[in-house]
């Protein structure tokens, strides 16, 4: 028989995709946002390395990866290739503050930096910022910059929902730069960071810089103090809620240099009401009501073709009424979390996965009601690289008040001691909630019972001294063939005819299913899945393009509000 043949619409375009050009030369770091901003994106010479080989493939539109149409590129990296990025920029006078730092929001995977010919340094791992000290390498001027990125998927290190031969729940891998390349000039003295931690009456501030006076600005008033820390107290301070995303703007100021940046007065907790645990909110359960979000798009992949296609994506399910996003193996950057943090959504934060993933183990003896595993360990290189980009993603989402929640392994993929790294993840930062073990394959510890569950109908316990949290289920499909990806096939977990019949479904399956474990278990966190299609998979709210909702928003908004008030009746 003849292998039926894959038709694939690779032309998906989104609405944003019209101002892409210069798209995002908005500064990428919200959080620490100082005067001096060069950026590096846009245009750039790009070559294909291999035996030795170079073969010059044109200009390449950063920060979009080579696979991407927005890239100009627009092709698949061969094996035994690496890629070679080359542009010039111009430092003019007065820039040079004291020290020149470049910036990479993300490489994919291993990226060497080379500054006017002279080697700068390496990163490896590809989800995560670094940056170099090149002040000794530039000079006033016209100044080149090249970088080599090697990317051959290694499964030692963090790759998400990346495959080569993509299909199915594995979507097309990206290489190389995929984020904003920037320098900016600090003075010989500089604030390094800054380390926020809230609280219901203000926050207290960690500042790594040398010794001496700082000042921090906030609402207009200033606080003096020596020493890198320091507790700020507020009159009547206003709290950080998904209904009332208030950020209180601040500066801080240390000799010669001066960062701004924000904050919010919010805390979270797990308490008992009533018998059961909930994850709490300002010393509130809270309902986490939320859908899985990839962030993947038709024509950036791994970005959308401007920042507003974050701000669309959380807008528009605000607007159905959730009020939390679980950001699936995937690390964004930092604009994402700002619009998180802006507009009041809450953001359960997966660590990206490596290691090998075994359909047997980790998808069909979970489904079949086997839910325990023996550990498969790892190397010693992938322990190094998982742990390192576990505790760099808590310091990059340290700051940010709507994140709230971390995922260690999700279905099994790459886990290995499980309860060791939550112990350790978690006195390093214990104010968020950690769910060790998404799905099944539990171990001892975590601080919540979460659970996958797809086609069958929902059966939840609730655990004592855990929060109840449905961290993933739903899948449900219909299909928009002017919006979908693959014209052949379709991967969902249940299919529907018509648009009718799909919304419906939707609508019943949290009525009927959902809401009663509410009442009656305690279930304060749900996942559906998910925001939009990708790729293959056609189970979005939204088409891949994000030009089309599948559901009416009055319908699941008003859907939506019964949910929360059943949870609010269930914890007085």
């Amino acid at each position: 028989m003849a292998k039926k043949e894959i038709i694939l619409n690779k032309y998906l375009k989104t609405p944003f995709e019209n101002d892409y050009s210069s798209s995002w030369d908005e500064y990428p770091r919200p959080q620490f946002k100082r005067d001096s901003y060069l950026c590096l994106n846009g245009e750039w010479e790009l070559s294909a390395e291999k035996c030795g080989k170079e073969t010059k493939l044109g200009k390449i539109i950063v920060p979009f990866a080579p696979e991407t149409r927005l890239s100009g590129i627009h092709r698949e990296k061969q094996d035994g290739e690496m890629y070679v990025y080359r542009r010039s920029f111009v430092i003019d006078k007065g820039f040079n503050k004291g020290n020149v730092l470049l910036h990479f929001g993300a490489v994919d995977q291993i990226c060497r930096v080379f500054v006017n010919g002279a080697y700068v340094g390496e990163h490896i791992g590809g989800y995560l910022p670094f940056s170099f000290d090149i002040t000794a390498f530039i000079k006033e001027g016209t100044n080149t910059i090249k970088l080599t990125v090697v990317d051959n998927l290694d499964k030692n290190y963090a790759y998400g929902k990346q495959r080569r031969d993509r299909g199915g729940m594995w979507y097309t891998p990206i290489s190389g730069v995929w984020q904003t390349v920037w320098c900016e000039s600090v003075p010989l003295n500089y604030i390094r960071s800054i380390k926020v931690t809230p609280n219901l009456y203000g926050a207290h501030f960690e500042i790594k810089a040398a010794k001496g006076e700082k000042t921090l600005i906030v609402d207009g008033k200033e606080y003096k103090f020596d020493g890198n820390s320091f507790d700020l107290k507020l009159e009547n301070p206003i709290l950080w809620t998904p209904d009332n995303p208030h950020l209180y703007d601040f500066t801080l100021i240390y000799g010669k240099d001066r960062v701004e940046s924000y904050f919010a007065c919010r805390t979270i907790s797990i308490e008992n009401r009533n018998g059961k645990s909930f994850i709490c909110l300002n010393e509130k359960p809270i309902l986490c009501h939320g859908l899985l979000d990839q962030g993947y798009y038709s024509d950036g992949i791994y970005l959308p073709a401007t920042p507003k296609g974050f701000e669309f994506d959380i807008l528009e399910m605000k607007k159905l009424g959730f009020n939390m996003l679980r950001k699936h193996i995937k690390i964004e950057p930092e604009l994402f979390y700002y619009y998180c943090d802006k507009y009041g959504m809450l953001v359960f934060q997966d660590m990206v996965n490596s290691g090998k993933y075994h359909y047997f183990v980790d998808t069909i003896l979970p489904n079949v009601g086997i839910k325990r595993w023996r550990d498969r360990g790892a190397s010693k290189v992938r322990k190094h690289a998982f742990e390192k980009d576990a505790r760099s993603t808590i310091d990059l989402l340290y700051n940010h008040p709507s994140v709230i929640y971390y995922t260690i392994f999700n279905e099994g993929w790459g886990q290995y001691e499980a309860d060791r790294n939550y112990l350790e993840l978690k006195a390093y930062d214990p104010t968020r909630v950690y769910d060790a073990t998404s799905g099944w394959f539990w171990e001892k510890h975590s601080d919540v019972h979460s659970e996958h569950i797809y086609m069958r109908k929902l059966k939840l316990k609730a655990r004592k001294n855990r929060p109840l949290v449905l961290s993933e289920f739903g899948g449900y499909c219909w299909k928009e063939r002017k919006h979908s990806f693959n014209l052949t096939n379709t991967y969902s977990y249940k299919d529907f005819k018509s648009i009718s019949d799909f919304e419906a479904a939707f609508v019943n399956l949290y009525d009927e299913q959902v809401l009663p474990h509410i009442k009656k278990e305690g279930l304060c966190a749900l996942v559906y899945t998910q925001v939009s299609d990708v790729e293959d998979e056609t189970n979005g709210l939204l088409t891949y393009d994000r030009q089309f909702l599948k559901v009416d928003p009055e319908i699941v908004k008003v859907m939506s509000d019964r949910l929360y008030k059943a949870f609010e009746e269930t914890v007085k």
